[in-house]
């Protein structure tokens, strides 16, 4: 699949999600704001980017404890959800930007934080974005990815599967080995990981979802079978009467170089 085709799945599938997507809770936990502030030690004179920032839940938080917030998404309809946040939280220290994070509408060396989540696994070439990454932090900045992770071939080639029926524009995810060398390419320094899971049911994610036809079946079968079974990595359980299961998520945190 070429770039231009990607985004336009990108573009397709989250226009529809934005809305959903901003509203559900799993991506909203305190739990999982707090680890992303901590994990790159965010303070008051942070100048911060968020790349790839969907509904802006991870830029508006920031913005509670940062100089300043920018937040950049392929998709119109997030970046409005990421505005109406923002009003209804009474920020004024944040500035969104519609565009493409391959190649980053900013000037080499203009914040302190460049962050994104959740966001990797739909990108054709991660190792360009997060060279842009790189390129806009500040030397001693700090440049973080937060996503899902595979733990390896066999788990990835089904998960992949299964998510590619949910959300069409989910590329792959990336191992931890991957994510890794992408940072080392990217000339980062001091890389730190760390892991959490975000607990969902699967019923409310594919109601904030928009698979194809037919499509929302086929994923609850495969979760249904991979109970007990754990082929996808993510320890799919009955629970309350409902499916959930777990995103494993890797945080991963390197430092520019200073100059």
């Amino acid at each position: 699949m070429d770039a231009k085709r990607q985004n336009q799945l990108i573009v397709e599938q989250f226009s529809v999600q934005a809305a959903p997507f901003a509203k559900l809770a799993a991506h909203s936990t305190e739990d999982s704001l707090r680890l992303a502030r901590e994990a790159v030690e965010l303070d008051e004179s942070d100048t911060v980017l968020d790349v790839a920032c969907g509904p802006g839940i991870v830029a508006c938080d920031f913005a509670r404890h940062a100089r300043r917030v920018a937040g950049i998404d392929l998709t119109p309809a997030m970046i409005e959800q990421a505005q109406t946040l923002q009003a209804a939280k009474g920020l004024s220290n944040l500035e969104w930007r519609v565009g493409d994070v391959v190649e980053l509408p900013f000037d080499s060396s203009s914040f302190s934080v460049v962050f994104t989540r959740y966001s990797f696994h739909h990108m054709l070439e991660p190792d360009r974005v997060l060279a842009e990454m790189a390129r806009v932090a500040k030397p001693g900045g700090r440049v973080a990815v937060v996503d899902v992770y595979s733990s390896g071939p066999e788990q990835a080639a089904a998960y992949d599967h299964a998510e590619k029926l949910r959300d069409p524009s989910h590329v792959r995810a990336l191992g931890l080995g991957e994510l890794a060398g992408l940072f080392e390419k990217a000339g980062l320094e001091d890389v730190k990981v760390s892991f959490y899971g975000v607990d969902v049911d699967l019923d409310e994610l594919l109601g904030s979802s928009a698979p194809e036809p037919g499509a929302a079946d086929e994923v609850r079968r495969i979760f249904r079978e991979d109970v007990g079974v754990d082929r996808l990595g993510v320890n799919a359980r009955w629970a309350d009467g409902s499916l959930q299961f777990t995103f494993p998520i890797a945080v991963l945190v390197g430092r520019k170089a200073e100059a």
